[in-house]
């Protein structure tokens, strides 16, 4: 996932590339713009689809500016549509469906935010340019006016597509004042096309960085989900982590950057945390190809526990006992502060918790118990646990490296084989709740439940069991159990 060669594009393919996108899009920003110009309204294509069009990238959902209020753009769409959604009225924002595509429309607007509100103030505007100004990045501030299909480029964003550069169309700190997530977003879109940032769109960021304490978590949340699931990640948390914003948005990740011991004798966990999820996200083919986000993000964080569990021993070696028990917790805290859905959250700090599982196996000493308790307490997270635990292998020595990858194949062969004889997937017990409550003829309770967890580990540990076969040994069970005194 290396993006340290991604080259330069020429203008001219810049140019060639917006041309064709226009005329597939033609049938929706021609008869759009006539319709603006019909009721004397200014319209223009803008920010992403443009940038997007000069790129070669094709998508259907369409971003428009006017001069025309959202009362009057309204009144537009309802004849030109097909569909209409206002949700975003206070904004400015009318949205309409047509065909395939997804439309927006925006009024002229300038937004900001005060010192201490996590509300921006909007005002509408009155041209283009004025609109255009107060975008996040010069790459975002080009137009095409409707329906004549003339770019707008003010402030030089097509030659810094051309070069990859992110810059602002004004001062960084007038943007940044504006909109303090614009920080992130610098972050995500290096992330997502592989740009470098300015030099003095960098200093801004780690002189402003704590104006980010004022965005809510769930916007901070989005921006953060967006570049770890982009394609070149690294690129985008090295840059939080050296602006500071990382020490305010996931400091868990800023505090893998420990110092190293004097010996050397321990990896920079910081790096090697970057390439384990970049080695992640190289494996993402068994998860259906798409960019994962709890694999990446577990693949992120697994190793956060490190830092406070580290412990360095009078022989010089360095010990982290405990670090995946403590990094699932730190984990956990960490997304619900970034208001993370609790399936999320639930999915990422198991995987965090279980990533040492495997090591231990090439010793030859997992039954076939343990490794049906593996299955088990990875449940539906199966598949992500194989991911990490072979993207965490970092190790130079080649022969080291073959050996963990062999004997992980040999654990998930022996996965699929115990899989297919006992149906591993629907592990459970031959008897149900209420056939306990019946052999036993006791009431829903916690003798219920501590009946079936004692058929859950014979299952366990000695595989598929009959129904007969379990009752008896149940029946034993609860016999030696009412004896003890």
């Amino acid at each position: 996932m290396s993006d340290s060669q991604l080259p330069p594009i020429s203008v001219a393919d810049v140019q060639r590339s917006v041309t064709a996108e226009l005329d597939r899009i033609a049938p929706v920003i021609d008869s759009l713009g006539e319709a603006f110009a019909a009721d004397g309204h200014e319209l223009a294509l803008v920010g992403g689809p443009v940038r997007d069009a000069m790129l070669g990238r094709r998508h259907n959902d369409l971003d428009f500016t006017t001069s025309a209020r959202p009362e009057e753009t309204e009144k537009i769409l309802r004849t030109w549509g097909e569909a209409l959604w206002d949700m975003g009225r206070d904004f400015g924002t009318i949205g309409t469906r047509k065909g395939p595509w997804q439309v927006e429309v925006t009024t002229y607007r300038s937004e900001a935010y005060t010192a201490d509100s996590r509300k921006p103030e909007v005002a509408y505007g009155t041209s283009l340019a004025d609109d255009l100004v107060r975008r996040d990045f010069t790459v975002n501030a080009m137009a095409v006016r409707l329906p004549g299909r003339e770019v707008v480029d003010l402030y030089g964003g097509v030659v810094d597509l051309a070069t990859r550069v992110l810059r602002t169309p004004g001062t960084p700190e007038d943007s940044f004042s504006d909109d303090p997530l614009r920080m992130m977003r610098a972050a995500r879109f290096a992330a997502q096309l592989g740009f470098e940032v300015a030099p003095e769109v960098v200093a801004a960021m780690k002189d402003m960085a704590s104006r980010i304490s004022i965005i809510s978590a769930e916007r901070v949340r989005d921006e953060l989900v967006k570049l770890i699931c982009a394609p070149f990640p690294r690129r985008g948390l090295t840059l939080l982590v050296e602006t500071g914003l990382a020490d305010l948005v996931l400091p868990e990740l800023t505090a893998l950057r420990m110092e190293r011991d004097e010996h050397n004798r321990h990896k920079d966990v910081y790096e090697h945390t970057l390439t384990v999820l970049e080695q992640s996200i190289d494996q993402e083919a068994r998860l259906g190809g798409e960019p994962d986000f709890v694999s990446r993000f577990a693949a992120l964080m697994h190793d956060v526990g490190k830092p406070r569990t580290r412990k360095f021993h009078d022989d010089g070696t360095v010990s982290f006992h405990h670090h995946d028990v403590v990094g699932a917790k730190m984990t956990r805290k960490r997304m619900k502060a970034l208001r993370f859905s609790n399936d999320e959250i639930e999915a990422v700090s198991k995987l965090v918790e279980l990533h040492l599982r495997f090591h231990g196996y090439g010793d030859g000493d997992w039954t076939d118990s343990a490794v049906r308790r593996y299955v088990r307490d990875a449940g539906d997270q199966l598949e992500r646990l194989h991911v990490l635990t072979r993207a965490d292998c970092t190790t130079r020595n080649r022969r080291k490296a073959d050996r963990l990858a062999r004997t992980y194949d040999a654990l998930e062969a022996r996965i699929e084989r115990i899989s297919e004889e006992e149906e591993l997937a629907a592990l459970r017990p031959a008897l149900d709740g209420n056939q306990i409550m019946s052999l036993l003829d006791i009431p829903p309770g916690r003798e219920v439940g501590a009946a079936y967890k004692f058929l859950m580990d014979l299952r366990l540990d000695e595989g598929i069991l009959s129904e007969d076969e379990a009752a008896k040994r149940l029946l034993d069970w609860w016999a030696e159990r009412d004896s003890t005194p």
